[in-house]
């Protein structure tokens, strides 16, 4: 009779399956969970800088003279 060998790659094969995709979500998760957390803690001062800026603006009229050749 002749013996069947099974390969310990190919009996961990859900093992490491499962592994894969622990590690994929876990890399997702740490990056969507660091964006949010960043978008939702941010300073005062780069929230509303643009808007400051718009408003401590001096106007400022000039005329622009285009020449013609």
């Amino acid at each position: 009779m002749k013996r069947k060998t099974v390969s310990p790659v190919g009996a961990l094969h859900p093992v490491l399956f499962f592994a894969g995709v622990y590690v994929v979500v876990l890399f997702f998760s740490i990056f969507i969970c660091s964006s949010i957390f960043y978008s939702c803690n941010t300073s005062d001062s780069k929230a509303f800088s643009s808007k400051n800026t718009k408003t401590n603006e001096v106007n400022v009229k000039s005329t622009v003279v285009a020449t013609l050749k």
